[in-house]
């Protein structure tokens, strides 16, 4: 479980019944919600939000730090609380779902200094591909 909503209220965000609807919605574990996703069920907790509001509040919980925008293939852009925990993401090559994993070792070790090209590193992003067991068994 992402712990967004306690993460906002230490930070002092203003938190209106629209943005606390955002938030509560993106909460939780393996969350990774495209902006229309986030704004259907924001509707279903609170019927007059507006699209505008959802995207907007994306927008900043995206430049406050606090919610990844992720783009792990050409699908729309998807929401990611799990922002203050390094990992990584496994991904449905078929059906696009999302679930956030925490190998082991370091990933920015294993690129040689001869693959480097004079870079300073300073982050690395795998995504991993495959087929989810439901897409597997069809």
């Amino acid at each position: 479980m992402s712990d967004l909503l306690e993460r906002l209220r230490g930070r002092g965000w203003r938190m209106t019944a629209q943005r606390r609807v955002v938030a509560e919605v993106l909460d939780g574990e393996h969350v990774h919600l495209t902006a229309d996703e986030v704004h259907a069920r924001a509707v279903a907790k609170l019927p007059e939000i507006s699209r505008a509001t959802v995207y907007n509040t994306l927008g900043e919980l995206v430049s406050l730090g606090e919610v990844l925008e992720v783009a792990t293939d050409k699908r729309a852009k998807r929401y990611d609380p799990n922002a203050h925990r390094p990992h990584h993401h496994l991904v449905c090559a078929r059906c696009g779902s999302i679930r956030d994993v925490h190998p082991t070792g370091n990933p920015l070790a294993d690129l040689p200094d001869s693959e480097r090209f004079g870079f300073t590193v300073s982050d690395v992003e795998v995504t991993y591909r495959g087929l989810c067991p439901n897409c597997a068994s069809a």
